[in-house]
């Protein structure tokens, strides 16, 4: 099963770490906005990963490696050791997964610190022995592909990157438009990812501050891109996701009961979207941590109201205590 078509245009949900964990991609694919998703990372350290551990962190596994609303969910690893990885990939096979990702973008310390994420753009030789490794050890069936930034602080690093990438046997690559120094301060760069693609022969998925239809549309332009991974829009501009679908030409997914995104920023237009979020994500913080993002592009006016909020109770009461605009 092959999650990116060459020839089709896809809409994929971004792995952020603490953010897009499995309750949220429970909850966010029943939009029907998105073709799949990638996992965040699972990271593999001094020994190869067992299958159990993947099966824990990845609960989709259980389901064929889907959210219970039947969108994909493709495994990610990082490490920077050939063997381990590879190692670790056959046994998130054999738990179920029908896809890898490999991390060579986390620009976390820690990550960087100790051989993994973005520390490996430095070392192109390395980046390539281990998509190998990882693409000789699973099956064919199942695609390998690898995420990563522009570099680590030399932007130009993409271009012999994206190459070894494809020359270990990645299926495609998705590019995010900052170097791991420049981190997730704005812009993202997508030109680089544009010339970066034209060296390669696979496909590119581009990646970084995608929040409307024209940034969509000048990320198009510039990247040269029909694939798009979406992360902190999803849930700062949750129908985004939708206008990009219909700007690509993309049909809905057909989903049993599809979740409504609100199109008022009034409270009581998002007690239901808020209500069906913590039918699987109970926690306070984690509700107050979807409204801080709305909160950042506009799409909600009531954040200052809710983050003292002490209970997932009280802010579901905020919300529908307000009169709800549906307009």
């Amino acid at each position: 099963m092959s999650f990116l078509n060459p020839d089709r245009p896809a809409i994929i949900l971004a792995p952020m770490e603490g953010v897009t964990d499995a309750p949220f991609r429970e909850f966010i694919t029943r939009t029907g906005f998105y073709d799949y998703c990638v996992s965040e990372f699972i990271r593999v350290s001094s020994h190869p990963l067992p299958p159990k551990v993947f099966r824990n962190e990845v609960p989709e596994l259980r389901n064929e490696s889907k959210t219970p609303a039947g969108i994909p969910v493709q495994v990610q690893i990082l490490g920077g050791h050939p063997e381990r990885m590879a190692l670790s990939a056959l046994a998130a096979i054999e738990a179920g997964a029908i896809g890898i990702d490999l991390n060579f973008g986390c620009p976390a310390p820690t990550v960087n610190r100790n051989d993994g994420g973005a520390t490996l753009l430095k070392y192109p030789e390395r980046l390539e022995a281990i998509v190998r490794a990882v693409r000789d050890a699973v099956p064919s069936r199942y695609p390998v592909s690898a995420k990563m930034r522009l570099g680590f602080d030399d932007p130009s690093a993409i271009d012999e990157n994206v190459k070894r990438a494809e020359q270990g046997g990645a299926a495609w690559i998705t590019i995010h438009g900052r170097t791991k120094t420049q981190g997730y301060t704005p812009p993202a760069y997508w030109k680089p990812i544009g010339k970066a693609a034209r060296g390669v022969s696979i496909p590119v998925v581009a990646n970084g501050e995608l929040w409307s239809s024209e940034d969509l549309r000048r990320c198009q332009e510039e990247t040269g891109s029909k694939h798009f991974m979406i992360g902190r829009g999803a849930l700062a501009v949750p129908g985004f996701a939708l206008q990009a679908r219909e700007a690509l030409g993309l049909p809905m997914l057909d989903l049993k009961n599809p979740l409504s995104i609100p199109k008022s920023p009034e409270p009581g237009a998002w007690s239901a979207f808020f209500g069906e979020y913590s039918s699987v994500q109970p926690s306070p913080s984690r509700l107050k941590q979807l409204a801080r993002y709305l909160h950042t592009k506009g799409s909600i006016h009531w954040w200052d109201q809710v983050k003292t909020m002490g209970s997932t109770e009280e802010i579901l009461r905020f919300l529908a205590s307000t009169d709800i605009d549906h307009c």
